[in-house]
């Protein structure tokens, strides 16, 4: 898919469509109404006749238009111009994108990056439209057979922005779109894959093929016996029952001086959880695949890195492992030292992701961490309290969580920050061990963070908890690739922070 950004006037267009907007109740946009006008009211007549009223996602595909060069002209209903905000300009290019597509319009010229957004800029509306286009595109069909192929599939958009100035806002925000834009392909494709091919060794296997991209990156791979040399008893635990023995990526980037602290991330990769013994229940069991959408978020985000060359340092942890039922497994009731030396006593195999990151988060101190994000479908608790539109977010240092948060609301992936606060520390008590691995019912998304938190007491931290936003389910079952888009922004504010130092 080829993108680009230009300055023109939509009656000079030579293109197999031009897509502008119409505003309800049957109002023309600026750029539709310079096509009207050239065209000499032959679209205000069709709107006057009925056949579009502008509602958000209506579409009315027009050939040969009057004295118009491109051979289609698409209409787009925007809905009311004062309330069109980012999420419903999101749904009209998707709207837009699926349209191109059945239609055979295989390149087209989009003047809807000239929309008015409410408080965004020609660089958000580019980016978010390159975005935008390439999610509504993705399949995931490699394992079919046969595969369904539009007969002339959209190989080519253009943007149009206001004026010439604007072109190098546009050619930038075309850049970072797609670096993050191939970053949640490569999430989606690992998360999508199925758990007998995505294995731990797959994700690590994958994490060493981002190396072969770029001299920036190296990969160490860490398997059952470094593990249990680095006394990460907690994370064999967890593995303990599969075949598929655990593994860990450690992906370093150097984009800065040797001096410069990275920036770590570090991602949950349960390739399917069971739940162990203390199994799931079977209905949906399947979407248990997805319990590695924190490592394939991390390793889509180091991607998009790579593509962007940012000037940083970071280190990426892919804690990959597999929870399965087995006479080798792992009980409730057994009692875990974890690396940082502290005990765990076991109260549900199915709380397994926190005893895998806690030994990746105590593993991560010899980097002298800068900050440290964990990304984790961690808890079905955070589905309860969030719903599938907003990621959870915890963190032990206030300006850490404020970027975070600031990075959300660019990259239109929304995170909510819940409390950490000590009251929730005495849910995790336990007779037996230093705490147990549940805190019951109540709060269960901010206790799983209580649980992480002791063992991050020696950098900055904070906690992302994607268990709603990682993937869908029903007809649209898929990986979303969230939350590649927050962490990429908050990397390139990052990079922007020590500029303007």
């Amino acid at each position: 898919m080829e993108f680009s950004v230009k300055s023109g006037s939509p009656e000079k267009q030579r293109s197999a469509c031009i897509v502008v907007g119409v505003y309800e109740p049957r109002r023309l946009s600026a750029v539709a109404e310079q096509l009207d006008k050239i065209s000499e009211g032959y679209i205000s007549n069709l709107l006057r006749r009925g056949d579009l009223e502008g509602k958000s996602g209506q579409t009315l595909l027009l050939h040969h238009v009057p004295n118009v060069l491109s051979e289609r002209v698409l209409l787009v209903g925007c809905g009311k111009e004062r309330e069109l905000d980012e999420r419903q300009y999101r749904q009209i290019l998707s709207k837009t994108i699926s349209t191109l597509n059945d239609t055979g319009s295989m390149e087209a010229v989009c003047f809807l990056s000239e929309l008015h957004v409410k408080g965004r800029d020609t660089y958000w509306k580019v980016r978010h439209a390159v975005e935008t286009t390439l999610d509504c595109l993705y399949v995931f069909d490699r394992l079919k057979s046969k595969k369904d192929e539009a007969r002339r599939p959209l190989r080519k958009m253009v943007f149009n922005v206001p004026t010439r100035r604007d072109l190098s806002i546009g050619e930038k925000a075309v850049e970072h779109g797609l670096a993050i834009a191939a970053g949640i392909k490569q999430c989606k494709d690992v998360s999508n894959m199925p758990p007998n091919i995505c294995t731990p060794q797959y994700l690590a296997e994958q994490a060493q093929l981002l190396a072969e991209h770029s001299s920036k990156v190296s990969v160490e791979i860490l398997g059952p016996e470094e593990l249990a040399a680095h006394g990460m008893n907690s994370y064999l635990a967890v593995g303990r029952g599969s075949i598929n023995g655990p593994r860990m990526a450690v992906i370093k980037y150097s984009g800065a001086d040797n001096d410069s602290a990275p920036i770590v991330l570090v991602g949950k990769g349960l390739t399917f959880d069971s739940g162990g013994i203390s199994l799931k229940p079977g209905e949906a069991m399947d979407e248990m695949k997805y319990d590695m959408c924190g490592a394939a978020s991390v390793f889509g985000t180091m991607h998009a890195v790579v593509n962007l060359n940012l000037p940083l340092n970071i280190v990426a942890v892919l804690a990959a492992a597999e929870n399965m039922p087995d006479a080798n497994a792992y009980r409730p009731g057994d009692i875990l030292t974890t690396m940082s030396g502290q005990t765990v006593e076991v109260l549900n195999t199915d709380a397994e992701g926190r005893l895998v990151l806690c030994d990746a988060l105590t593993y991560v101190e010899r980097f002298d961490p800068e900050l440290v994000i964990d990304v984790a479908t961690l808890t079905g608790a955070c589905v309860v309290a969030l719903g599938k539109h907003a990621t959870g977010l915890l963190s032990n240092h206030n300006p850490l969580a404020h970027e975070i948060l600031n990075a959300s609301e660019q990259s239109g992936d929304r995170a909510w920050r819940l409390p950490l606060w000590d009251d929730y520390q005495d849910q995790l008590e336990s007779p037996f061990a230093d705490f147990s691995n549940l805190g019951g019912r109540a709060a269960g998304t901010i206790t799983a963070a209580c649980f992480l938190s002791r063992f991050t007491r020696k950098y900055n931290w904070a906690h992302l908890d994607i268990a709603g936003t990682a993937w869908r389910s029903g007809k649209d079952k898929g990986a979303t690739g969230r939350p590649v888009p927050m962490l990429t922004q908050f990397l390139i504010n990052r990079v922007a922070q020590q500029q303007d130092n």
